[in-house]
């Protein structure tokens, strides 16, 4: 029987969300702090919604997927690309950071465990909010926001230590708890990490290749058999006593070695954002303000220290490792938040007796508080970079004014030919271009197609929005479509028309000349026409036909 009040209740939730969602993005700010505030109003504000076992349920779902997208990001070559220098700014920020925290919350009269705790969710910076914000802005392939990137990365391969570490620590009965058994089901669940880990990398390598092959040929199918390997882990993970959430994670990592990690992650994006949406409306109504209002000096004075303290850690390291000081200070100013993973931590904690309901409070006004403003700023840092420079106030970090070393670029692309379509024509196509010289990247849906080409391959439906940011379509110096498809030809053309880039379309139909030439198409590749024209050329050679 449907459970009518639980239907109403997610119905409201989603309103809500949305609303907010929009609201939020009218004001320049992270969704995050919108779905946050529709929890506040329809929670403590108004008391609409209360949180069930159902909607913890769900909120745990997206945990679950969102951690399986962080997973898919980390392929081992991405982990080269980052450098030496970013792994080094990371793990120095996720150390100092975390010890000032503790000492701070220690100092502010949180307990030793609690201010421990605090330390520790302070130290992570919104890998949604951050990427987001560099991808707005265009600058993901910066310097600086491959250093951010860089520091992004190192925070979630502490976050899976850390989720693992939690279990091992609130494992049996609290009341029976000492330290002899807390040793133990830490090394246990330690040891269970390293298991999975191993285990899910040697299927990545040597069993899922075939799967995954014939998976491929059909989009839905390849999303379905994703979700279904995650779940698969995540119970795996429970088996070994691990959290979902580092089973989900490492799920994420077995596929992200995969050629079709890309298209898992737009297939498997739209579905996280609906989960996690649930998730932070859940924690909004779950919120205590009058606990809040107890602890706001606290908490502002942990909010000082995430957007000064840490900004200040970020710069001066960034300096030592002799950075260039402009992409120090913007990498800083977009690492001056906590993270959505420290709510997650906050939740864990919670549930597990780590933590009091100060401690989740403090967190809590933190997150929205410095989430909100580092959003706005990351908007000004260049204006903010030129006015602070002019002052001198960068003198003291003794950074450099050039450019310094730089950091090995990621698959990006720039001045290439966009290839879409490897029929016979497409795959042609990019074999010629390349032979000339020319920096070519291919697309098609079928996977089979892509194999065995001389040039980057990227796998995905080139109707889809994501696919072209992908492929740096924005860098590209032309797009060329073999596809016999006049619905996607029309599409791919408008894009390309909308974005100023210059492109070449296959007519299938003379019909569609028409419309691809109100679009400005730069050159209309029309079969019929060129084999007439190629047809007539012969006969002439021949004397069959008289010159023109």
């Amino acid at each position: 029987m449907i459970d009518e009040s639980f239907i109403r209740n997610l119905g409201i939730i989603v309103v809500a969300a949305a609303l907010f969602a929009r609201l939020a993005r009218a004001l320049s700010l992270p969704t995050i702090v919108g779905y946050l505030l529709a929890g506040l109003l329809l929670g403590p504000a108004t008391g609409w919604v209360e949180v069930t076992q159902t909607f913890s349920l769900l909120s745990e779902t997206g945990i679950v997927l969102l951690l399986f997208l962080v997973g898919l990001e980390l392929h081992v070559d991405k982990i080269k690309e980052v450098g030496p220098l970013a792994m080094k700014l990371g793990l120095a920020q996720v150390f100092l950071t975390a010890g000032g925290g503790w000492l701070l919350s220690l100092f502010l009269g949180f307990p030793v465990r609690e201010a421990l705790f605090l330390g520790v969710v302070l130290t992570f910076s919104s890998t949604v909010v951050v990427v987001k914000m560099l991808s707005d802005r265009g600058e993901f392939d910066s310097l600086h926001g491959r250093v951010a990137v860089g520091v992004l990365l190192v925070q979630d391969l502490v976050v899976i230590i850390l989720l693992t570490v939690a279990v091992g620590l609130a494992a049996g009965d609290p009341a029976q708890r000492n330290w002899t058994d807390m040793a133990w089901n830490l090394a246990r669940a330690l040891g269970g990490m390293v298991l999975l880990l191993c285990s899910v990398l040697a299927a990545s390598r040597y069993l899922l290749s075939r799967p995954l092959a014939w998976a491929a040929n059909s989009a839905e199918t390849l999303f379905i058999w994703s979700l279904c390997w995650c779940f698969g882990i995540v119970a795996a993970a429970h088996a070994l006593r691990l959290s979902h959430e580092t089973g989900a994670f490492l799920a994420g990592v077995s596929l992200a070695q995969s050629p079709y990690s890309q298209e898992l992650r737009r297939r498997v994006h739209p579905l996280m954002n609906f989960f996690i949406a649930v998730f932070f409306v859940t924690l909004g109504i779950a919120m205590k303000p009058g606990v809040a209002i107890q602890v706001w000096p606290q908490a502002l004075a942990l909010c000082i220290f995430v957007m000064v303290g840490k900004f200040l850690i970020i710069m001066g390291m960034g300096s030592f490792l002799k950075l260039s000081e402009g992409a120090i200070w913007r990498a800083a100013t977009s690492l001056t938040q906590i993270s959505e993973f420290s709510f997650i931590l906050a939740a864990m904690a919670a549930k597990a007796g780590l933590a009091g309901q100060q401690a989740i409070a403090s967190v809590g006004i933190v997150g929205l508080v410095t989430i909100t403003i580092s959003s706005c700023l990351m908007q000004y840092m260049d204006q903010s970079y030129i006015w602070v420079k002019k002052r001198g106030l960068l003198r003291m970090f003794r950074a450099r004014d050039e450019a310094g070393p730089d950091l090995p670029t990621g698959a990006s692309y720039r001045d290439h030919v966009i290839v879409v379509g490897m029929n016979s024509l497409g795959r042609e196509l990019a074999r010629r271009l390349t032979a000339q010289g020319q920096s070519v990247l291919a697309i098609d849906v079928d996977p089979g197609k892509l194999r065995s080409l001389p040039c980057p391959t990227l796998h995905g439906n080139a109707e889809e929005p994501e696919v072209l940011e992908a492929a740096c379509a924005h860098h590209a110096r032309l797009l060329v479509s073999a596809l016999h498809i006049a619905d996607t030809n029309d599409l791919l053309a408008y894009r390309c028309h909308k974005a100023g880039l210059p492109c070449s379309i296959h007519a299938t139909d003379m019909e569609e000349m028409d419309h691809l030439l109100a679009m400005n198409v730069t050159y209309l590749m029309i079969p019929k026409v060129d084999g007439i024209k190629r047809q007539n050329q012969k006969l002439r050679e021949m004397h069959l036909l008289p010159e023109s």
